[in-house]
């Protein structure tokens, strides 16, 4: 799943929570705050697979130029 894909997701969880807020759908709400922390999730893992991959692209780099 893409950053945007991540993005979208936060957003509706953002706008279900504020909708279950604002009707107090204790269930709406919780279940945006849900979206939003499993878009956060995915979002931190993907930051830390590109951060891996950066890395190993940098030691691949060294390795070329011993």
């Amino acid at each position: 799943m893409g950053d945007f894909e991540n993005k979208k997701d936060d957003l509706v969880g953002k706008a279900k929570e504020a909708a279950g807020d604002a009707t107090d759908n204790d269930q709406l709400s919780n279940e945006g705050k849900g979206e939003q922390a499993t878009a956060d999730a995915k979002e931190k893992v993907s930051d830390a697979v590109e951060g891996a991959k950066d890395k190993v692209n940098e030691v691949i780099g060294n390795l070329k130029n011993d």
